[in-house]
């Protein structure tokens, strides 16, 4: 057998072993575990999220606390002053009203604000425990799944590893420029020989010149002017 000959039949087994590969690949329990895990990295990117949310709802109420406590304090100094000390005119009042209701004001909206925090914070925990369930019972048909995958996996990976040692075996006869050249072929077009059907290309179905056919059928290494597959007979 000459170097095409070797090759077409080196051909043959890659075209079977990319088959397996594909079939791998595009399995539909796989596809249905990538979709499982991306939901649950969804899941938890959701649970981290709202984490920190909650974490910064937390810090936030502690320092309306503290600013409650500040006023209220105030504003006990502030009554204590208007009850040991009687306004010496109406200005004075007016002054003594005005920072009351100031106060009064600031208590009233951080209060609300501390109502609306620990309400969203409490919408918050609902919805992680709800996360939580669904990405529990996500996580369940994923392990499910897996089990079966696995040994569905494990099957058609023992056939690809027959085919590449087949492909080792079949490589020892072939010289290293024409393998180097049929890698290189094989990144953009597969598989990377094609046969000469009367001057027609089989791998593209464009003809060819007679020069070519010619070039071919004396065993030359031609590669097809439009699809730049080897061409062999």
């Amino acid at each position: 057998m000459n170097q095409l000959e070797l090759l077409w039949d080196y051909q043959q087994t890659d075209i079977r072993a990319e088959a397996v590969a594909k079939e791998i690949k595009r399995s539909p329990a796989r596809q249905k575990l990538v979709k499982y895990r991306d939901y649950l990295l969804e899941q938890q990117n959701t649970i981290k999220r709202i984490e920190e949310e909650v974490a910064t709802m937390q810090d936030r109420l502690e320092v309306l606390e503290d600013a409650v406590k500040l006023v209220e304090d105030q504003l006990a100094n502030l009554v204590k002053k208007m009850e040991n000390n009687d306004a010496e005119n109406v200005e004075q009042a007016e002054r003594y009203l005005s920072d009351a209701q100031r106060m009064m004001s600031n208590l009233n909206e951080y209060e609300a604000e501390i109502k609306r925090i620990r309400k969203d914070a409490q919408d918050r925990d609902r919805l992680q425990y709800d996360v939580k369930v669904r990405a529990a019972r996500a996580k369940s048909e994923f392990d499910k799944l897996k089990t079966t995958y696995d040994e569905e996996y494990k099957q058609k990976n023992e056939e690809l590893n027959r085919y590449k040692e087949e492909l080792a075996q079949k490589a020892k006869g072939i010289e290293p420029g024409w393998l180097d050249k049929y890698n290189t072929i094989r990144h953009h077009a597969f598989p990377p020989l094609a046969r000469l059907n009367g001057s027609q290309c089989t791998g593209c179905n464009m003809s060819l010149p007679s020069g070519v056919v010619k070039d071919v059928q004396s065993g030359k290494e031609v590669e097809c002017e439009t699809c730049g597959r080897l061409l062999t007979i």
